[in-house]
């Protein structure tokens, strides 16, 4: 049997401590109730607290559990998500040339929604995305979630039939969200809508959940070279963009 983690024990040690307490409890005896040396005891408070699950009474210094236990399982905010990663999206969309898409889980897990669309910087005739929902297995995006965020969302079967290129059959699908995790990126060529291809990356909280899907669409022939591999300076700007997101979803509940 593998042995338990010593430091996710003792959290949570911590935290049904302070669940059953009843009333804040000061560092000195959460450490003493749990045979902690203090330095210990308040590295772990810390942490707990950075994260939401503990907080701290300003005035008594004593803790007591915090808001963040009441929102796990609950979706991040999607309004704070777009709002932190709108400036980044826009310089991903000008650097590239293609569109720029945010997508998160849909309610019941079965699609992606889009939270923000940045137009291709091209002037070409665009129809607004923002707000709408598209297939998990026909997009890039959706691809990504499926890869990265399994326990959000679920692709249901039969899938269905875009376009000539959609992958519909199962097992082939689950060969490429393998391939996905592999490599850390998403590719569709064509499965949604005739000609548009579509890459698409995770966007990680702290602790590294994936949180979002950022994504790039062109017509094919931009994103992927005749081969059918993804362009890589494409690939690096992307991945650069969802890291800088990433980093400003620090303390985002």
């Amino acid at each position: 049997m593998a042995r338990a983690i010593q430091s996710v024990e003792r959290a949570a040690a911590l935290l049904r401590l302070l669940g059953g307490a009843g009333r804040p409890l000061a560092l000195a005896e959460l450490a003493a109730a749990l045979d902690l040396p203090r330095p210990t005891a308040h590295g772990l408070l810390r942490t707990l607290r950075e994260e939401g699950l503990v907080a701290q009474e300003s005035s008594s210094g004593r803790y007591l559990l915090g808001e963040g236990l009441g929102r796990l399982g609950t979706p991040w905010d999607r309004h704070d998500l777009r709002a932190r990663a709108m400036n980044w999206a826009d310089a991903l969309a000008a650097g590239t040339g293609c569109a720029v898409y945010l997508g998160v889980p849909s309610a019941d897990g079965a699609g992606v929604d889009l939270v923000h669309h940045v137009f291709r910087p091209d002037d070409t005739p665009q129809r607004l995305r923002t707000n709408t929902t598209q297939p998990l297995h026909a997009t890039a995006w959706g691809r990504c979630l499926l890869a990265f965020a399994p326990a959000s969302v679920r692709a249901v079967e039969p899938l269905e039939t875009y376009t000539r290129a959609t992958v519909t059959d199962p097992a082939a699908l689950t060969r490429e969200i393998t391939a996905t995790r592999r490599r850390g990126w998403a590719a569709d060529a064509g499965g949604w809508e005739p000609g548009a291809g579509g890459l698409a990356v995770p966007v990680r909280s702290g602790g590294g959940l994936t949180v979002a899907a950022l994504g790039i669409g062109a017509p094919i022939e931009e994103l992927f070279a005749a081969d059918g591999r993804a362009r890589p300076e494409v690939v690096v700007e992307l991945v650069a963009a969802a890291a800088e997101i990433a980093d400003g979803l620090e303390g985002l509940t």
